[in-house]
């Protein structure tokens, strides 16, 4: 299938490419580190707090980590993208027989699959802080967080196709990414917030996301959360891929 075909040929291009500065795949893990190293230990007091399961504050607070991960690390893969663009290196790309969708997913998956190197890692790294797992609802949750890397990837590609400067693309996603992440309850559950600041949260599909990653990590398969957050991050995550494709298409015209 042609489409298979160009999207291992992009995919291997930009994975290539990645793994020349391989330094910067594990400086992105930088900031999640920093968070398990010196911030989880001060949640150590909170296993009696409403929200937290079975009183194991690392199985609630891990799985939020990981989301960061996937919104941030995901969130700012767009301005290489810009670089490509003022090069010329995509305007090549469109005049080739590739297919347009595999420029998207060839850069997409080569995100996502450092995306899930790094998840691993810090899962790894988390285990000694008392992080206890459900392998098949580990591996279920990594579906999870790749979706979610891939609509932030998404969204990044799609803003640096319309700005084409890298000063409008980051105060852009920084305004996106700050209240999505603090309204996805990343690092305490948002049981702990007031009423209002619940409801707010219902409008943010990543919280979906959060939710149903930390029912996945204890093995909670009969949650409602499960089902409803692969439910929304699905349809969104094909939503905003259809928008980053039409961005591209619009390059041509």
């Amino acid at each position: 299938m042609k489409l298979l075909h160009d999207v291992r040929l992009m995919f291997s291009a930009n994975m290539i490419h990645s793994l020349k500065s391989p330094i910067f795949i594990f400086i992105n893990m930088f900031q999640p580190l920093m968070y398990l190293i010196l911030y989880m230990p001060l949640l150590g007091g909170l296993g009696s707090v409403p929200g937290f399961t079975d009183g194991n504050t690392a199985n609630v607070f891990i799985p939020g980590l990981l989301v960061m991960q996937a919104i941030f690390g995901c969130a700012f893969v767009g301005f290489p993208l810009i670089d490509e663009i003022r090069s010329g290196v995509i305007q090549r790309y469109l005049v080739t027989p590739v297919s347009r969708s595999a420029i998207i997913l060839g850069k997409v998956l080569r995100d996502v699959v450092v995306l899930l190197a790094q998840c691993i890692l810090i899962t790894l790294v988390a285990l000694p802080f008392g992080l206890t797992l459900n392998p098949a609802g580990f591996a279920l949750s990594l579906v999870l967080y790749v979706l979610i890397g891939a609509i932030m990837a998404c969204l990044s590609y799609s803003f640096a196709l319309i700005y084409k400067v890298e000063d409008a693309l980051a105060p852009t996603l920084n305004t996106i990414t700050l209240p999505v992440s603090l309204l996805s309850g990343i690092f305490l559950p948002l049981a702990l917030a007031p009423l209002w600041l619940q409801y707010l949260a219902k409008i943010n599909p990543f919280s979906y996301g959060v939710n149903a990653t930390r029912d996945l990590f204890v093995g909670n398969f009969q949650s409602i959360n499960i089902p409803l957050g692969f439910i929304i991050i699905s349809i969104m995550s094909i939503i905003i891929f259809y928008w980053c494709l039409q961005s591209l298409k619009k390059m041509t015209t």
